[in-house]
């Protein structure tokens, strides 16, 4: 089974850090920062620094898992983590040079329900699993950045 970890990272600004995906002919949607777990990854936590250090050149302080998601043949961990800095110029995932993989434009957006609403988040549970948290607070992150 393919494993994979992504973050949802949110800055001193109370805002969420999310990946902008402009591929021709599909209109633009957003992910959340994260990759695929490698066998040399010691920890699932381990991978996602490592994809945070790739894609944004950045280091996350990780809070807690905050959803799963499985499927036959993939398991997708979101895990909550704050975030102070980052360089999206300074990015050196594989991906940003691979042919034909479109664009990718880094984006902060409030970490709001109006914020989840302005975007196309995928996959959409996640979405719908941070618009519940934010309308019943329990992402906690105030007390945790």
């Amino acid at each position: 089974m393919i494993e994979r970890v992504r973050a949802v990272l949110v800055t001193p600004d109370h805002t969420m850090l999310v990946i902008r995906r402009t591929r021709p002919g599909i209109p633009a949607y957003w992910v959340l920062p994260g990759g695929g777990v490698e066998p040399s990854d010691e920890s699932r936590e381990a991978a996602l620094h490592r994809e945070i250090h790739e894609e944004i050149a950045g280091k996350a302080d990780i809070i807690r898992l905050l959803h799963t998601m499985e499927s036959d043949d993939e398991r997708q961990l979101f895990y909550l983590a704050s975030i102070a800095t980052w360089s999206f110029e300074d990015r050196t995932g594989p991906e940003f040079s691979a042919e034909g993989r479109g664009e990718y434009a880094l984006e902060e957006i409030p970490l709001t329900a109006e914020g989840l609403s302005s975007i196309d988040l995928k996959p959409e549970e996640i979405a719908h699993v941070l618009r519940g948290a934010i309308r019943s607070g329990a992402l906690g992150v105030e007390a945790s950045l």
